[in-house]
């Protein structure tokens, strides 16, 4: 069996994550791209159902083609519609090939496209290191590639995608019915703690203020972490990503990065302390009962 096979070859183990990381990272530069596109003509579409006006203005649901899933059409170039072929898509060589340049027209391409298949490789790489060849690991990849893709889709539509988020977090209940990550009772505890804590928050600030603090994507999205991680970790999780997150936004302000008016997206920080405590968090809970020990 291939697991046997992994066992006896770890550099063929890490290897191969490392390979399906960046094939997969390729993928996800896709979902990113294309999930909020699709979610936006489906909205429109349900819109024009509901209010039965055929007239109505939707940007969006003209800008791309009719026939438009993480599937089809092919990739193109933004600017001059070149369709991306094979040669040209492999993962970080084509970019280094092509010199980061469309073939046809030139134009710069994104270094965010081979850095997230890069990114896909490391994050893939530590979990298999972390947790060896098992089911754990190879589950633990993957929640690594729904939190990348949640991350990058927050950053640019500040919005976290119903179609990633609750899927995942039934699966992290599904996956503790065996204590894959913690055990079930956890689990259950978790998705619901994670939810009502940041929806608590919510509540609380806009009774105070009458602004919304933050989306809802955000409470589903601790609600998903806590269903895989168990509620044990909401703590860190919560901390880490309010520290992180008040010193970025912070330094942004005051470097005048960013306008103080301006919202920025909570969900990239919840999912970097996510996955730290994927891998780390129960040596962070016991650091932290430790040092308020003293």
């Amino acid at each position: 069996m291939i697991i046997t096979l992994f066992e006896q070859n770890t550099v063929l183990f890490y290897t191969t994550v490392v390979l399906l990381g960046l094939l997969v990272g390729s993928f996800l530069n896709v979902v990113i791209h294309r999930l909020p596109i699709m979610l936006k003509r489906q909205w429109v579409s349900e819109c024009q159902c509901f209010l039965a006006e055929e007239d109505l203005q939707a940007a969006p649901a003209k800008e791309v083609p009719t026939t438009f899933n993480l599937n089809t059409p092919r990739s193109r170039c933004p600017h001059c519609g070149h369709a991306i072929t094979a040669i040209e898509n492999i993962p970080v060589v084509s970019y280094l090939f092509l010199h980061g340049r469309c073939r046809e027209c030139k134009t710069p391409i994104s270094f965010r496209y081979p850095a997230i298949e890069i990114l896909s490789a490391i994050l893939a790489l530590t979990c298999a290191w972390h947790f060896g060849v098992s089911l754990a690991a190879a589950f633990a990849i993957i929640l690594s590639w729904a939190l990348i893709s949640l991350t990058f889709i927050d950053l640019d539509h500040q919005y976290l995608p119903d179609n990633i988020t609750l899927p995942f977090l039934w699966l992290g209940l599904l996956l503790n019915i065996n204590n894959t990550f913690t055990d079930l009772e956890s689990a259950v505890i978790g998705a619901a703690a994670g939810y009502l804590i940041l929806w608590s928050v919510y509540q609380l600030f806009k009774k105070l203020t009458g602004k919304e603090g933050m989306g809802f994507g955000d409470f589903k999205l601790l609600a998903m972490l806590g269903a895989w991680l168990g509620w044990q970790v909401l703590p860190a999780i919560i901390l880490l990503s309010s520290l992180v997150g008040a010193i970025v936004g912070i330094s942004l302000i005051v470097l005048k990065k960013h306008q103080r008016d301006i919202p920025i997206p909570f969900g990239p920080y919840l999912a970097a302390a996510g996955w730290i405590a994927l891998l780390w968090g129960h040596d962070l809970n016991s650091a932290y009962l430790q040092w308020i020990s003293y």
